[in-house]
């Protein structure tokens, strides 16, 4: 279900969110657009997949020079599991970690939306059998 909107051809109602450049068999380069206020912003980034268990990010192109972050799947006797992790990272001393402090609460609001949007999809797939 991750993978699909990547892989395959990106539904109409993703396309506000997400733009696939490249596809390769497990790779994809995507842009990512994320409104910030009044303006969108737009990351680059490629996403590969280990199927079933792993989906890994890492940034390209966005507001800071460095991040990487990764979906861990583990099937449970409740269902599917979904772990997150992520570091962002930033230069310029000072200056950068304050941009850091900006960015990073903004970059994890996105994430958590994604991952909101998930699960609704992934519970009315299981609600339908």
């Amino acid at each position: 279900m991750i993978s699909a909107p990547y892989l395959r051809r990106t539904p109409r109602a993703l396309e506000s969110k997400l733009r696939v450049l490249e596809r390769g068999e497990d790779m994809v380069l995507a842009e990512h657009f994320t409104p910030v206020g009044p303006v969108v912003t737009t990351t680059l980034e490629t996403v590969r997949f280990e199927p079933p268990e792993r989906v890994h990010f890492r940034l390209v192109r966005g507001p800071v020079p460095f991040a990487v972050e990764q979906f861990h799947l583990r099937e449970t006797d409740e269902g599917t599991e979904l772990e997150y992790s992520g570091d962002l990272g930033t230069d310029l001393w000072a200056l950068g970690r304050l941009w850091g402090a900006l960015v990073a609460p903004r970059w994890e609001a996105a994430v958590r939306g994604s991952l909101a949007a998930i699960k609704a999809e992934a519970e009315r797939r299981a609600a339908r059998g």
